[in-house]
């Protein structure tokens, strides 16, 4: 073997190492030199990629704020529920955690408190209040929130001397816009302003809503599809709070009739119960019934019967007002996504009537198989889990498993002291449906703020909303719902085929032996099943009534454990102004 004119061959192996620890050292010292020389020259900055977004220094103090009110909706099978806790790790995100990054990437809000942690939700500094706190799985259609946001209104001027440049300062009075309070004010609280004042020219000639930040729309590019603002309010009462301001909170619960799915054949039908008039088949409610006991929960009641007791916050009055309460069948015309058989959205051309006006829909054109129904439920406040517990007492009711007289029973707390053990409806189907906020002394109980929903057709004119007006069109709202809705739509549909193949298969159920007699082999040996909301049944062998059932401790005995295991007195004057700490004594039972 030759190289360079080199016979390597001829080399004896002591001369061939040699040669090949010289190459060595020469190729390291070759490296070091290279190395010296790179660290030597400047290091050039890393390339930023291509339209790569670059974080500006952010002032807060160049921006003035105002309050403002926000009306949103979700779906919640994907969260765990609205609140978000600190130091409580959930396994999903809660929608308060979506809510506060979408503000934060936004820059909408300014925390006073600094950030212990990345992620960590503080709205310290923020004027923040909250109106419902909907479990892990409820949705909301109107939940409503107070917050302070940025805001486009220039700031105010200030001279501090005659001949001085003005300067823009940010202060805590700087002008904002609201309306009345809802509760009548001390004279001395309204501050005046001197519209003369030549400082105040440019944040007047400010308009409220036309120049001010597309909150709806900003938030809504950065929010989650099944999450959407759909309104915000920009003068909400001086005296504003998303919370105690609320007189009125309306839920809804969605089931379908029947609840399950029933069995076919002469066994399938429901055991002849005494709170029934009629055999019915296993699956279908009583909706007569259900109507019946809705109404009972009407005015003023202790509900402590019909809710989860959550000792810290040591609650010992359980009284809430019912406002509105009944049993519906949802309308045909306002089913599911029937707003596409309006005019406004027909195949073709819509034909109008002898006064010029678009035909109206008509809902014998809508069907449903099986129907759907709701309970309507508006109350002035509800206690934890209360709404989910009086749906499935109505269950029960439906079910024939009850009779009516059982809420007025569970109602009567002297009578019935203490709570049956039961368990409450399923999660998914409640939505808390909107959140009213009347003026003080109105029986009409009609919201009193004014909400600018997105693709409010006053302000089309503002040229930000070119590329759409935040309601209709690419990344409108309505888009945006209407995939989530497809979607679970095709799911719906494909599920539905499958149950009229199955069905559709085999021996047909009028073909004698091999027929219906296998079915009613089936439910002779099948357990009580009770329906609670949810997307199947529960077996339950044999029905144990309500009132017949072992009882829960009662309110006072559970309060009194987790006060004396925390360390807190009870007492008329203490529950006044809050719990203090006590010692606790050797002998005195901490529940542990």
């Amino acid at each position: 073997m030759e190289s360079n004119g080199i016979d390597y061959a001829s080399w004896s192996p002591e001369k061939l190492v040699a040669r090949v620890s010289a190459l060595e050292k020469q190729l390291q010292e070759a490296n070091e030199r290279y190395r010296s020389q790179s660290l030597s020259k400047p290091s050039s900055p890393p390339q930023r990629p291509k339209n790569a977004r670059v974080e500006r220094d952010f002032d807060p103090s160049k921006y003035s704020t105002r309050l403002i009110a926000l009306k949103f909706a979700y779906l919640g099978q994907r969260y765990n529920g609205f609140e978000h806790h600190a130091n409580n790790k959930t396994p999903l995100p809660t929608i308060e955690e979506e809510m506060w990054k979408a503000l934060m990437k936004a820059r909408l809000i300014f925390p006073t408190e600094p950030l212990v942690t990345e992620g960590e939700v503080n709205w310290e500094g923020c004027d923040y209040s909250k109106c419902g706190r909907t479990d892990k799985g409820v949705s909301a259609f109107g939940q409503v929130i107070g917050i302070r946001v940025r805001s486009n209104r220039p700031l105010t001027k200030e001279v501090s001397e005659p001949g001085l440049q003005q300067e823009s300062v940010a202060s805590n009075g700087f002008l904002e816009t609201a309306s009345p309070p809802l509760q009548p004010l001390e004279d001395d609280f309204m501050m005046s302003i001197k519209l003369d004042d030549t400082t105040l020219d440019e944040p007047l000639a400010f308009h409220p809503i036309r120049d001010e930040v597309p909150y709806a729309q900003v938030l809504n590019r950065l929010l989650p599809p099944d999450i959407r603002i759909l309104a915000w309010c920009p003068a909400p009462p001086v005296d504003f709070s998303a919370r105690f301001s609320c007189r009125e909170r309306r839920y809804r619960y969605f089931f379908t009739q029947p609840a399950f799915n029933p069995s076919p054949g002469t066994e399938a039908v429901a055991p002849k119960i005494p709170h029934s008039n009629t055999m019915r088949r296993e699956g279908w409610l009583d909706i007569a019934a259900m109507k019946v006991a809705a109404k009972r929960y009407e005015g003023l009641h202790d509900f402590r019967n019909f809710c989860k007791v959550d000792a810290s916050k040591q609650i010992d009055n359980f009284e809430r007002r019912i406002f509105h309460s009944e049993i519906r069948e949802v309308d045909p015309a306002s089913e599911p996504a029937a707003y596409i058989s309006g005019s406004h959205f027909s195949e073709f051309a819509p034909l109008s009537t002898s006064n010029g006006t678009p035909d109206a829909p008509s809902a014998a054109t809508h069907s449903q198989t099986p129907k759907l129904y709701m309970f309507v439920l508006h109350g002035s406040a509800f206690l934890w889990h209360q709404v989910r517990h009086m749906i499935a007492v109505l269950f029960l009711v439906g079910q024939g498993l009850e009779s009516s007289e059982v809420v007025s029973q569970l109602l009567d707390t002297k009578a019935t002291p203490q709570k049956p053990i039961y368990e409450m409806a399923e999660d998914a189907p409640l939505v808390l449906w909107d959140c009213i906020f009347p003026r003080d002394g109105s029986t009409s109980r009609e919201d009193a703020l004014e909400w600018i929903y997105v693709g409010d057709q006053r302000f089309h004119g503002d040229p930000r909303e070119v590329k759409g007006n935040g309601k209709f069109g690419l990344g409108g709202v309505v888009d945006d719902v209407w995939t989530i809705w497809r979607r679970k739509k095709m799911d719906e549909v494909l599920a539905g085929m499958l149950l009229n193949v199955v069905v559709g298969q085999g021996k047909d159920l009028d073909e004698g032996p091999g027929g219906e007699e296998d079915y009613r082999t089936i439910v002779k040996s099948a357990s009580r099943k009770v329906y609670l909301g949810g997307d199947s049944v529960r077996l339950k062998g044999k029905y144990v009534p309500l009132m017949e059932r072992e009882r829960t401790e009662s309110v006072e005995t559970v309060n009194a454990r987790y006060a004396r295991r925390k360390g807190f007195e009870q007492g008329e004057p203490v529950r006044d102004s809050g719990f203090r700490q006590v010692p606790l004594l050797p002998w005195v039972d901490d529940g542990v």
